[in-house]
């Protein structure tokens, strides 16, 4: 990839002398190059996933009742066993086809609100298990059928804070467009301070992929600050991956919060009425920071997380319509890139 800048202190909130009108900061329409993101795209697109699905996340899932999502087209639905763990199978009951979306769990158990069928995560009656995993942060599902690669005994999960030192919100939002359109949004790093001027100001990519690197060195690397409030801002370096097909990581190298990691995972559903692709943004926010002010924060993880969700929320209606506008032009022949 190109260099970034050599490592520089930053302050951890700056305020902004002259802030620069939306309409009078530098074009990046030109350091957008369209190959530039198809080749990442497609190099994302090469990468295995091993089948492996994001369902949502792990604090979804009850003692009471299922986590149910269309996958691929596939009713799914994941629950906690006896024991506690994720387990989870088709959607469709074995005996006449009910939905289990609706059915409760009792003691570890999914019982079949129609004629009390009893289904504890094992094979029974044609019904057969998927293989679950639980990350503490998001639950996955292994669908081989409808990934067609060959399987992976867990996802490709992307190194994240140390649990027990994070706070976790998770946003899902649903869009009419294709994985690979969330995913291509995401490896679009210019448009930030131009399509989103209410959370990100002075955004400029220093560095891109050159297509010779792979993995974690396959990056664009991004000087940006966060607006707090007024002219206050959060000037972070970020580093954003692709490590499988349907997942892009941002991940904070620089600045407040280093160590502190976005995963944006793109779930297909399936179509909708009208024929037209269903896909699911699932956003895990993993956030993190060595100051003592932190600590104070994760003890109101259950008061900051629906607002950390809400930001994500309202970032994500905007890069839904950028990713639906995507799909619209290429299912008609008319996208330029």
């Amino acid at each position: 990839m190109t260099a970034a800048p050599g490592r520089r202190r930053r302050l951890p909130l700056s305020v902004r002398r002259r802030p620069v009108p939306w309409d009078r900061q530098r074009p990046t329409w030109r350091a957008a190059k369209p190959a530039v993101i198809a080749g990442a795209l497609k190099r994302a697109q090469a990468r295995p996933s091993g089948n492996w699905y994001v369902v949502g996340a792990s604090r979804d899932l009850r003692a009471d009742r299922p986590l149910a999502r269309t996958v691929a087209g596939r009713e799914v639905v994941v629950w906690r066993g006896a024991d506690g763990r994720a387990v989870g199978g088709p959607g469709v009951c074995p005996h006449l086809g009910a939905p289990l979306r609706d059915s409760p769990v009792r003691c570890g158990t999914l019982v079949c609100h129609w004629h009390g069928l009893a289904l504890e995560g094992t094979p029974y009656a044609g019904w057969a298990p998927f293989p679950v995993h639980d990350d503490g942060v998001l639950t996955w599902v292994r669908l081989d059928e409808a990934g067609g690669e060959p399987p992976l005994r867990a996802p490709v999960v992307p190194p994240r804070p140390e649990g027990t030192r994070a706070l976790t919100a998770v946003h899902v939002g649903t869009g009419t467009c294709e994985p690979e359109d969330v995913v291509a949004n995401r490896l679009d790093p210019w448009h930030g301070s131009w399509y989103h001027p209410y959370s990100f100001v002075d955004l400029d990519v220093t560095g891109v992929p050159d297509g010779s690197a792979s993995g974690a060195d396959d990056c664009f690397t991004v000087d940006v600050s966060f607006k707090l409030a007024g002219r206050l801002v959060v000037p972070v370096r970020a580093v954003f991956t692709a490590p499988e097909p349907r997942t892009v990581v941002m991940r904070i190298t620089e600045g407040e919060g280093e160590g502190s990691v976005v995963e944006t995972h793109a779930t297909p559903l399936g179509p909708d009425r009208y024929g037209r692709p269903r896909t699911a943004v699932i956003e895990a926010v993993v956030a993190t920071s060595d100051r003592r002010g932190f600590a104070v924060a994760r003890s109101a993880a259950p008061l900051l997380r629906p607002l950390v969700a809400r930001a994500a929320g309202r970032l994500w209606r905007d890069d839904l319509a950028y990713a639906e506008r995507r799909w619209q032009l290429r299912s008609t022949g008319r996208f330029p890139g």
